[in-house]
């Protein structure tokens, strides 16, 4: 059923009605089902999972306003939810140190989560072992201490303690290469270090039954936490370790606190199916109006990333909606089945002529629709023959390697 992503978020965040048939009578009541622990959500790129993690936001705790609402602003120092998406790397930004050129570093914006993980609990060094973890144990963060300076027009300003952090790097001789600046990767991961340390220390404070015993009140209001596609530059085993690092958290938990996580990488979606069974599973998907549909996925059974490929391709052949990001999708599927199959290269498993060769065509084209910069939104139209070569190709390979039909 086509929604809008405000729809699914209070389909995500509302306990549901559910009709029930009294034994030995035919009277039905109505009984209020709670709204699972956690739940996982596949969408591929550009589906609208960081749009959905905003409509989460709004819905558990809107913007009010006293004029508009008839009610206060929310307190932002007791937060209903915590969330983890493209915003919250937006908290953190580079001082290139352009007039010097000699050191860079990443400013964190003022915000109550860093503040009260690092100055109140005291985390950095948890924060610094987790990045070193996922990156290398040569790569040291260093937090500043508070200080003073000057601002741009003289004044003197206090730069609070834990705002920056600067890198180094130690090399194999013993020498120390310092203020450098991170790859758009590693500073992917020290941003999810921080708020993995955080999460931690939330879950161990809310995991205290008794309000008056925990060290803060901050997080009493706290409900929900909306994961968004962490750290997607990980490598295979890392990915898997912070998949189950993230399940043994929410496994963890012992408050009402509610997770809400989406990715669109199988790997780490399969593994948290697996680690959390009683989860509730969806399928997030775009439609061609703009419009969304979440659809349940079977909880027994981890999510077949190629089979759902292959049966969006089926669907697009039938229908007659071949758009360019369909020959990602063939792409994906060639790349997964060939590495199943042992081959060297996903072009191997194209169709082959009578002198054992394969047309160098079609893999030219596979390769240039989905390396379109915008590949996973494109809707421009194809030429007839171009669509017509996605169908003999797709037709092939299910001759060829048995593929059963997805429909």
């Amino acid at each position: 059923m086509s929604q809008t992503l405000r729809e699914i978020a209070e389909r995500l965040c509302t306990p549901s009605v559910v009709r029930k048939t009294v034994p030995k009578t035919t009277q039905e009541i109505d009984e209020t089902r709670p709204v699972p622990k956690t739940q996982l959500i596949y969408a591929f790129n550009a589906t609208g999972k960081t749009r959905l993690s905003r409509e989460v936001k709004e819905l558990i705790s809107p913007k009010l306003t006293a004029e508009i609402e008839g009610s206060e602003e929310e307190d932002p120092s007791h937060p209903k939810i915590l969330y983890y998406n493209a915003f919250t790397e937006d908290l953190f930004y580079w001082d290139n140190d352009l007039t010097e050129d000699v050191a860079p570093k990443l400013i964190i914006q003022p915000n109550a989560f860093t503040h009260w993980a690092l100055i109140e609990q005291g985390q950095d060094q948890n924060v610094i072992a987790n990045f070193q973890h996922y990156t290398s144990d040569k790569l040291t963060p260093e937090f500043n201490e508070e200080y003073k300076t000057q601002d741009e027009n003289g004044n003197e300003m206090t730069v609070e303690a834990f705002s920056e952090v600067i890198f180094s790097f130690e090399r194999g001789n013993q020498e120390q290469e310092n203020n450098i600046k991170l790859s758009k990767g590693e500073e992917s991961n020290f941003i999810w270090s921080v708020f993995y340390t955080l999460l931690d220390q939330v879950v161990e404070t809310l995991n205290i039954a008794e309000e008056s015993e925990r060290d803060t009140d901050q997080f009493n209001d706290l409900k929900y936490v909306f994961i968004d596609d962490p750290v997607s530059s990980l490598d295979e085993n890392h990915l898997i370790e912070l998949a189950v690092n993230i399940a043994s958290i929410i496994k963890h938990s012992e408050s009402d606190l509610k997770f809400i996580i989406t990715t669109h990488n199988p790997l780490f979606y399969n593994v948290l199916h697996n680690e959390l069974r009683r989860a509730k599973k969806y399928l997030l998907r775009k439609d061609e109006d703009g419009s969304h549909s979440l659809e349940p996925q079977n909880s027994d059974s981890p999510f077949a990333y190629h089979l759902y490929l292959k049966r969006e391709l089926e669907t697009a052949i039938q229908t007659g909606q071949i758009r360019k990001y369909h020959f990602n999708f063939l792409r994906n599927l060639l790349e997964k089945t060939s590495t199943f199959l042992g081959y060297e290269k996903w072009a191997d498993l194209l169709p082959r002529s009578e002198d054992g060769r394969t047309n160098p065509y079609e893999s030219r084209m596979i390769n240039l629709f989905s390396h379109s910069k915008h590949s996973a939104e494109e809707v421009t139209e194809l030429e007839d023959d171009d669509k017509r070569m996605l169908g003999f190709l797709v037709g092939k390979i299910n001759e060829t390697y048995h593929f059963k039909s997805a429909h």
